[in-house]
């Protein structure tokens, strides 16, 4: 009978590591950031966009409501720093790439190549990940905690960000960001 325990509880402790995923997953990676000196990073509140400086369109507000909060993690590239850099962003692109996360879109502009993925539903949006990079600059990663975001809205909330009418700069601690990258 004790064998019959033994050989129960090892079978059970074999299949729960054995279901545990060992990929790397974007918010593993940011928490593992949140400590590293080399990483800017910073937490928004959604209700910083809920101000009259901005020139949002009733469908843009909606869309603003959708989303519950974003995570920023940047790159800054400085002197010496770019096989850091170069492998940092291997790591993120690596994770981004995965089958999980879904393309929306990606854009060039400017030096600066933007790419914008999903997880969840194509109908209910629960995550909307921008990962940015330049070769000047460094890279950052934009990643949105949403509420049944559509793809269509996620990709009207990108042709806003293109537009600039999304003003993060003025933000307290994503204007450090921006400037640490320039």
């Amino acid at each position: 009978m004790a064998l019959l325990k033994y050989a129960t509880v090892l079978v059970i402790t074999a299949l729960s590591l054995l279901s545990c995923d060992s990929g790397k997953s974007l918010q593993r990676y940011l928490v593992d950031k949140q400590d590293d000196d080399r990483f800017l990073k910073v937490d928004i509140a959604t209700s910083l966009f809920q101000t009259d400086e901005n020139s949002f369109s009733e469908e843009e507000k909606e869309i603003l409501k959708t989303i519950k909060k974003i995570n920023v993690v940047a790159y800054p590239l400085k002197n010496g720093n770019t096989s850091e850099y170069e492998s940092e962003k291997g790591i993120v692109k690596g994770i981004i790439d995965q089958e999980e996360y879904k393309t929306l879109g990606s854009v060039k502009s400017k030096g600066m190549h933007m790419t914008m993925k999903y997880l969840g539903e194509e109908t209910a949006i629960d995550e909307v990940i921008v990962f940015a990079s330049s070769s000047e600059k460094g890279f950052g990663i934009f990643r949105l905690l949403c509420d049944d975001m559509r793809p269509d809205q996620a990709l009207k909330l990108m042709k806003t960000m293109e537009r600039g009418d999304l003003d993060l700069s003025k933000m307290s601690g994503i204007g450090d960001i921006f400037s640490a990258m320039n």
